[in-house]
């Protein structure tokens, strides 16, 4: 082999990894969806209403006092922001009204007491619900005493709750995640804090909802970059970790 045929290969060698590199942190999503062994997905239709629900991870700062429809800064500055910027992209046509409902620091039992006000008002047709983390970090902290039966009795029970109020509509569950060496979650976390994550995908088969799984996600995300520049303290994320959230979002819809 001549220099000029070598410098050629060694060429497309560098162009074809550089390549794969740039194209990897998308995939990261199919990545973790191809290890579900059921992915289901949902379709939105014309005039939907969806609505984000949760708790910090899905407020990211929104305005409380704006209730505006497809408002940017209602909708916070989030993985539900980034997504309902992408879905108004893609289907202009459709009318689609998008809100976001999370507030900071909230339970199951905190979103079943405003339920009534910020989800079965508004009527949502697509109901996306990511709620969790502070079921169990809270527990850990001291400041509250429920269990992960706890967890799984008032999340079931806020499901059967919506289904019964809202005839047909669809269910999205996030997968509650945390990344360790970062502030917030260290060793004291496991293996406890892995079954609130169980809890949540048996609810989502249970109520026939699609479930965004996020914890596989960010594992996926790790072998890119280290868990702070995904997450702040290993619960909320960076830019970075909205986006990959939202992108996981995404592709339970689409």
């Amino acid at each position: 082999m001549d220099n000029k045929q070598s410098s050629r290969r060694n060429f497309i060698r560098q162009f074809s990894l550089g390549t794969a590199a740039a194209i990897s942190l998308p995939a990261i999503v199919s990545s973790a969806y191809a290890g579900e062994q059921k992915v289901k997905k949902l379709s939105l239709e014309k005039n939907e209403i969806v609505l984000f629900q949760g708790d910090s991870i899905t407020d990211a700062g929104r305005k409380k006092g704006d209730n505006d429809v497809n408002s940017a800064v209602a909708l916070g500055r989030g993985y539900a922001c980034i997504a309902a910027s992408q879905l108004l992209f893609d289907h202009a046509a459709k009318g689609l009204r998008i809100y976001n409902r999370g507030i900071s620091g909230n339970k199951v039992y905190q979103l079943a007491e405003r339920w009534d006000a910020d989800c079965l008002e508004l009527k949502p047709t697509t109901l996306s619900i990511l709620v969790g983390v502070n079921n169990f970090w809270h527990l850990l902290l001291g400041t509250y005493k429920g269990t992960i039966e706890t967890y799984r009795s008032d999340f079931d029970a806020l499901l059967k709750r919506s289904k019964e109020n809202l005839p047909g509509v669809k269910l999205i569950i996030g997968e509650p995640f945390a990344l360790t060496g970062v502030s917030a979650v260290d060793a004291k976390w496991y293996p406890a804090f892995d079954e609130y994550r169980k809890v949540a995908r048996e609810l989502s088969n249970a109520h026939g909802a699609v479930f965004v799984p996020y914890q596989s996600v960010f594992d996926k995300a790790l072998q890119q970059a280290p868990a702070s520049y995904w997450t702040t303290d290993g619960v909320h994320p960076t830019l970075a970790g909205a986006q990959l959230m939202a992108e996981a979002w995404l592709k339970a819809v689409k």
